[in-house]
């Protein structure tokens, strides 16, 4: 891998930014949280870095000019507060975050920002059509990454927290991180005794040590890094091809009219 990455500003330099135009500023966004007994509290940052560098370095070398920010390495942890280390971040003071970064953007006449959300916790609509409103000349998105492919495609038994997928993921990124399989719990959930939320069509938040035996949710057995690889490898192209698309897109004219 060469270094500096152009299209990383934790590694890029002002003598390569000075003269760049940029057209789409990317925002990893994570957690910090327990991720049962194998995975370390920093997966979601860690996963989020490496798949926004990915799909990035794939649109920059299709001529788009992407610059991936520093990942934001807190969520919204509201439901595990009593989880040592968990860390909260309020909505609230994601907007307010958020908002100082897309001012700092607009006044650098970036146009185009998306949020690559890593954590399930983070919900960033309701901010980004408030801040759309206040900040125009910026384009907001966002994409929450395990949502981009069908992860039944590669694993055996998708789940949603600390699973086979992350599992497989930390395995292709930072093996030395993650502890043999036999030491990570089966990640069983306890279901909830009103119907209206075990089926999803009601919502409420999940007390985590409640809803979990060991903080995840989804069995990793059979994750590998093989795997692992596979799916970075396909979240690379489809997102990369996003980005290079939408850098080349102008916010003005989104809308085809079919004649």
């Amino acid at each position: 891998m060469d270094r500096p990455r152009p299209y990383l500003i934790a590694e890029t330099n002002w003598a390569a930014v000075r003269d760049a135009d940029f057209e789409l500023a990317v925002l990893p966004w994570g957690a910090t949280e327990a991720h049962n007994y194998h995975l370390p509290y920093a997966t979601d940052n860690i996963q989020c870095d490496a798949i926004a560098a990915a799909a990035a370095g794939v649109a920059w070398g299709r001529g788009a000019r992407v610059a991936v920010l520093p990942c934001v390495p807190f969520g919204v942890n509201t439901g595990q507060l009593d989880i040592p280390f968990c860390i909260n971040m309020n909505p609230s003071t994601q907007t307010a975050v958020l908002a100082d970064i897309i001012a700092s953007l607009a006044g650098q006449g970036i146009p185009k920002m998306s949020i690559l959300n890593g954590h399930g916790g983070n919900n960033f609509r309701q901010q980004l059509r408030e801040l759309q409103a206040e900040f125009p000349e910026v384009f907001l998105s966002v994409v929450d990454w395990f949502k981009v492919l069908d992860h039944r495609e590669i694993f055996d038994a998708p789940g949603d927290h600390a699973d086979e997928v992350e599992t497989s993921l930390m395995m292709h990124l930072e093996p030395d991180l993650v502890l043999p399989i036999d030491r990570a719990g089966d990640g069983a959930t306890n279901p909830h005794r009103i119907a209206a939320f075990r089926e999803g069509w009601a919502w409420a938040q999940r007390e985590w040590s409640k809803a979990t035996t060991d903080t995840g949710s989804g069995d990793p057995a059979a994750a590998s890094g093989e795997k692992g690889g596979r799916l970075l490898e396909a979240l690379a192209g489809k997102l990369g091809s996003f980005y290079a698309e939408l850098a080349a897109a102008d916010p003005s004219d989104l809308y085809r009219r079919d004649q």
